[in-house]
């Protein structure tokens, strides 16, 4: 055998070892998901946020992706200064869906005026969020916890 077909055999049979170590997991893919779509809420930057939800999006309150964006829009209109801390205290995935723990703080600024929207300094806000794995993809298709109010 020449030495190039040992290469490409080695290659071969090793690729899928590297592929498989550093390829990221489901896990850190939702944990990205949401460091993502906290910076793209301090950004306002309404696309980037919008791009974690599904288009699917219904939860018990008859929200909906369209009324989700339409909110979002006016959220950012209406504050600045937007800070988001969150801590992720549990992920449970099952094949294509996951559930999300988490503990939320948002401090934002209302012309003069500073103050948390979600949470406190003392108790955070918890919520759960259910997410869809769509066209390879960890979407937000779900809530619990807080009721938003557009």
């Amino acid at each position: 055998m020449s030495k190039k077909t040992i290469i490409f055999l080695c290659l071969l049979i090793l690729s899928p070892i590297i592929i498989y170590f550093l390829w990221p997991s489901d896990e850190n893919r939702i944990k990205k998901l949401f460091r993502e779509g906290a910076k793209a809420v301090q950004e306002e930057n309404l696309d980037e946020v919008m791009s974690k939800v599904s288009f699917n999006y219904s939860d018990d309150h008859s929200m909906t992706y369209l009324i989700i964006k339409d909110g979002m829009k006016k959220v950012f209109q209406q504050m600045d200064s937007i800070s988001v801390e969150y801590e992720i205290k549990n992920i449970e995935i099952r094949d294509k869906a996951a559930l999300v723990e988490l503990d939320l703080r948002v401090v934002a600024s209302f012309g003069q005026d500073t103050g948390y929207v979600l949470g406190d300094i003392d108790k955070p806000a918890h919520m759960t969020f259910y997410l869809d794995k769509e066209r390879g993809k960890w979407l937000v298709g779900k809530t619990k916890g807080i009721r938003l109010y557009f």
